[in-house]
């Protein structure tokens, strides 16, 4: 059966060969990217490609990232079940629908209205009821929703942007791509708490990635 008409194989081959075999280790993140049809976040014309290993375009000048991303992004941010997560840059909703099924909130911004207005549209389809997308200029987070056990960042930007840094819990992680010469890095930063003075955030680099640009307040222009 050619694989654009079986999803469900192609998401189990894309599990193994893209995420397991390139050290994928948290079986519930696995386990969730085994689940959410990704077929269904992006454009008709891409939807024989939804599986492969790459980004795709959805519009507007933005894409949906490359599985092995997605899954690395929720892997670093060692969720437990309970955490209430911010993500910004809700694209096509995929990663917030993957992260729904690893958290008890997601809260997703995204600053360009049709795709706010699309990603809402799968996402209820889906059932993903503890996923709320927000319009707005996800680049300063919420203050007002804060602290978070987690933000996720699907956008580069120059410098980890300090009010996302005040909003995550102590213990909790930001994952955020970096801008620097030649590439962007794919970076955590865990809250380490008051105690530890001016290593009040530890940072750790998950390897090279490609985004667009965090657009706002805390990031370009």
């Amino acid at each position: 059966m050619p694989r654009e008409r079986d999803p469900a194989a192609a998401r189990a081959r894309m599990v193994e060969r893209q995420l397991r075999r390139r050290g994928i280790r948290d079986e519930r993140v696995l386990a969730a990217m085994a689940e959410v049809p990704r077929e269904r976040f992006v454009p008709e014309t891409q939807r024989r490609r939804a599986y492969s290993d790459g980004a795709l375009p959805i519009g507007h000048d933005q894409t949906i990232s490359q599985p092995w991303i997605v899954a690395a992004i929720c892997e670093a941010l060692e969720l437990e079940g309970g955490e209430r997560v911010l993500e910004i840059g809700t694209g096509s909703g995929y990663s917030a629908c993957v992260l729904a099924r690893l958290a008890g909130q997601v809260l997703s911004v995204e600053r360009m209205g049709e795709l706010v207005s699309s990603a809402r549209a799968v996402i209820g389809a889906l059932g993903c009821e503890n996923v709320e997308v927000i319009e707005g200029d996800g680049s300063a987070g919420l203050p007002d929703r804060a602290p978070f056990g987690g933000i996720a960042v699907h956008a580069t930007a120059p410098a980890p942007p300090a009010s996302l840094l005040a909003q995550l819990e102590v213990g909790a992680r930001l994952v955020v791509p970096i801008a620097s010469e030649g590439i962007d890095m794919l970076t955590v930063f865990t809250n380490l708490g008051e105690g530890h003075g001016e290593q009040r955030y530890a940072q750790r680099s998950l390897g090279p990635c490609r985004f667009v640009p965090l657009i706002g307040s805390e990031g370009f222009g």
